[in-house]
């Protein structure tokens, strides 16, 4: 016999730390577990071991709201942000309700037993072991853990250096007084650069093509100075709320006025630039401001490394590698004793997971994204899908809330599942993820469609999903409820095939 619960929470890094939190909270009969693939909690906050890694949203924001961020440090490094969730996890007893190295590889759907049967493959065995639950909530990101994006270079195979990518840090790198070339614009590339010129003797950026920079304080004391007049949990409140509204307002602007936006942001650049670099030939896009997400650098440190000489920025196409660094289509050499290649992270989409609904399998492209959080014709199963405009952990925070509303929702009235289903043939599709950036774009095409109108809509809007997720009703006219074995619930293996 499999061993059943009530719901099995798919990772334990900051979604799943923040599901079993609301889940044990707010419904305390249910019986759960963590499935956790890796041997530690955090996710990616303790996958990515780079130089600098920091987070790209404000802790505020970013941590959880029951367990607030103390501290000034808005932008934290690696190392605090998991600590953060390890404290969070052992403080709430949600250490012991995880099962490390558990890789969940199949979920199946019975509808005449209105339950979850999941194969799990535990560490190295050679067979996998079987799980049984009413609810299954996904909270793996949608980052493939195993494999990050590296693009083909003539003559890698000619370099003498070494070649890293971020992802897969090597601990004993030593790049002590040697040249460094960092391959990308994004994220990853701006916190590597800063972070290397204390060791290496220099470090190069070297991009295809510009991406949107901005300089952000690296501090906020708003909650510590309201603390002295108002409780901690309150002045905490006000700090989250304060980071929520500027990122939001912030965004808009961005949209709706995306020239005035991209010049304020060009400028704020310009007055931190050397003279020898040009702003237009290194940080103009081609793009307008949030069609990718923008890269923070926190007090201009990226800036202070190039006023003092101490990296560089070229912006120029790749020919192919040499023996001793990258020759570059302008005919310009870059030496180089280590490549380090940010130049991406690959999408998984729910974890790699083969799903199916009554022997059927669900091909994933073919579904539509319910509220954010839920997939069309898929009963019983909830995603943790962050924002890509704000912090990941405010969608993560109102989609566990909404579980447990639904949930309670079903125990109150007798119910087996839950299912969304489009009903409407006007519906217009369109990608889950409005974003431009190549890892998105990559990788679209696995992942369900979200709809042109609510509840298939996502609004990438804390303010409205706030309202539609923690006070909105369960009972639209696209959720079907109903028991075991109903005629309702084996429908679900026709729509979903």
């Amino acid at each position: 016999m499999s061993e059943s619960l009530d719901v099995l929470i798919i990772g334990a890094g900051l979604s799943g730390i923040g599901a079993a939190y609301h889940l044990q909270s707010r419904c305390p009969d249910k019986s759960y577990a963590i499935l956790e693939a890796r041997d530690a909690i955090g996710g990616t906050w303790d996958l990515f071991r780079y130089p600098g890694i920091r987070s790209d949203s404000d802790m505020f924001t970013l941590g959880y709201a029951f367990q607030p961020w103390e501290g000034g440090k808005a932008i934290a490094d690696g190392a605090s942000i998991r600590a953060y969730v390890n404290k969070t996890a052992d403080r709430y007893g949600i250490r012991e309700r995880i099962r490390f190295h558990h890789r969940v590889e199949s979920a199946h759907w019975d509808s005449q037993t209105a339950r979850w049967t999941v194969d799990v493959r535990v560490g190295d065995a050679s067979e996998t072991q079987r799980l049984q639950c009413r609810f299954l909530y996904l909270c793996s990101g949608y980052y493939d853990y195993h494999e990050g994006y590296t693009p083909h270079f003539e003559g890698r195979e000619d370099f003498q250096g070494e070649i890293v990518h971020p992802q897969f840090w090597p601990d004993d790198l030593d790049y002590t007084g040697k040249k460094v070339v960092v391959i990308g614009s994004g994220a990853t590339a701006v916190t590597l650069v800063p972070s290397m010129t204390d060791q290496a003797a220099r470090v190069t950026m070297l991009q295809r093509s510009p991406s949107y920079v901005m300089a952000l304080p690296a501090e906020d004391h708003t909650a510590e100075k309201l603390a002295r007049f108002m409780p901690r949990p309150a002045a905490s409140g006000v700090a989250r709320w304060k980071h929520v509204l500027l990122s939001m307002a912030f965004f808009q602007f961005c949209r709706r006025f995306p020239d005035r936006a991209a010049r304020m942001l060009r400028k704020g650049v310009a007055a931190q630039l050397p003279a020898h670099l040009d702003v237009d030939t290194h940080f103009r896009p081609s793009y307008n401001p949030w069609d990718q997400r923008l890269c923070f650098v926190p007090n201009g440190d990226l800036f202070k490394a190039l006023r003092a000489g101490k990296a560089d920025i070229v912006t120029d196409h790749i020919e192919r590698f040499t023996a001793d660094g990258i020759r570059l289509q302008s005919g310009r050499t870059l030496e180089a004793d280590v490549i380090v290649t940010a130049t991406g992270l690959k999408m998984l989409a729910l974890g790699g997971i083969r799903f199916s609904v009554d022997g059927a399998a669900v091909t994933l492209p073919d579904h539509l994204s319910y509220k954010g959080m839920m997939i069309s014709d898929v009963p019983n199963m909830a995603v943790a899908l962050g924002y890509t405009n704000a912090s990941w952990t405010l969608k993560a925070d109102l989609t566990s809330m909404y579980v447990c509303r639904l949930l309670k929702h079903m125990d109150k009235h007798g119910y087996d599942y839950c299912l969304p289903h489009n009903t409407d043939p006007e519906l217009e599709q369109a990608p889950i993820i409005d974003l431009a950036a190549g890892y998105v774009l990559r990788a679209i095409d696995q992942f369900p469609k979200q709809g042109d109108r609510a509840p298939w809509k996502l609004y990438q809007n804390y303010v409205l999903d706030l309202l539609a997720l923690r006070f909105g009703t369960l009972t639209d006219s696209a959720m079907t409820f109903g028991a075991a074995g109903s005629s309702q619930a084996t429908g679900a293996r026709s729509r979903a095939a």
